[in-house]
């Protein structure tokens, strides 16, 4: 039976103190074992970043990329080994800014792999700007005056673009999302989780205290339906996204089940030995 130590490393952390992304990661691992995933058998790709680093903290497969190419990466991944549980991680600098492209396209596409994005409304690593997800007004380094730009909304523009899976999480609740995790990744299709994951050392507005004062919790609503497309927008637009919880499920077939003559067996197994007499003829085309 796995347990928690399975998918730990050995790796010094460098989060600071407090980082929401140390409730993700705990989430993530819990998420692992309770869906008895062998650490051979997941990958991770990691964006840049502060949340970047959460593949050294975790025990299976890791591949860190350059900025805003994740999701790119995670899905050629999960086309070439249908076996592997594939979970890109990252930032909302990195996914919605430089990565906002590959984030529409993943969508459309519903490759099926899971999609963690730790939002805390600030680049962190370069030590404090504004991000695609800051507020009207949010004062930072670079934005003394408050920032003029209007945010991205990406649990509106997930729906909105097609997604069949959008949920968002806090990392101060592990449980919760360690549970959004799990049904993410069970999820037949691209899943995206955002997760509100405080900024300790550079945001001071959008704080712990603030998110448990601010956040709805979907999961807590009789009367709400994840599957009612329509009301999942209503509601969004109704809190300016302040939710946590499942906020909009759909079944709809994947890329992998689409994809004609698409074999199920990893490409490192399959044998792609042409007979001799095949290979003269495709010779003879090129002489």
């Amino acid at each position: 039976m796995l347990k928690l130590a399975d998918f730990k490393t050995n790796e010094k952390s460098w989060w600071c103190p407090g980082c929401g992304d140390f409730g993700v990661l705990a989430a993530l691992q819990r998420a692992l074992v309770d869906l008895g995933k062998p650490p051979h058998e997941v990958a991770i790709v990691a964006g840049i970043g502060c949340s970047g680093k959460i593949g050294n903290y975790i025990n299976c497969y890791n591949f860190h990329v350059v900025h805003g190419r994740t999701l790119p990466t995670a899905m050629g991944l999960k086309l070439a080994n249908r076996r592997l549980t594939v979970i890109a991680a990252g930032g909302d600098g990195d996914g919605y800014a430089i990565g906002g492209n590959h984030f529409l396209h993943a969508i459309r596409r519903n490759v099926d792999i899971t999609y963690i994005v730790m939002d805390n409304q600030i680049y962190g690593l370069t030590k404090g700007q504004v991000s695609p997800t800051s507020g009207v007004g949010f004062v930072t380094r670079s934005s003394p005056h408050g920032n003029i730009e209007r945010p991205v909304r990406p649990l509106q523009l997930a729906i909105a673009a097609g997604a069949t899976f959008v949920a968002s999480g806090f990392s101060s609740d592990i449980k919760q999302l360690a549970s959004l995790i799990k049904q993410g990744i069970e999820h037949k299709g691209f899943a995206l989780i955002n997760v509100y994951s405080p900024c300790v050392t550079f945001n001071k507005v959008n704080t712990y205290d603030w998110f448990k004062e601010t956040l709805i919790n979907l999961d807590e609503d009789p009367n709400y339906d994840p599957t009612d497309r329509a009301a999942a927008l209503a509601k969004l637009i109704e809190t300016d996204e302040q939710v946590r919880g499942l906020v909009y499920k759909a079944e709809q077939p994947s890329f992998e089940e689409l994809f004609p003559g698409f074999r199920e067996e990893p490409i490192v197994h399959q044998d792609w030995t042409m007979p001799p007499e095949e290979f003269e003829k495709l010779l003879a085309r090129y002489r």
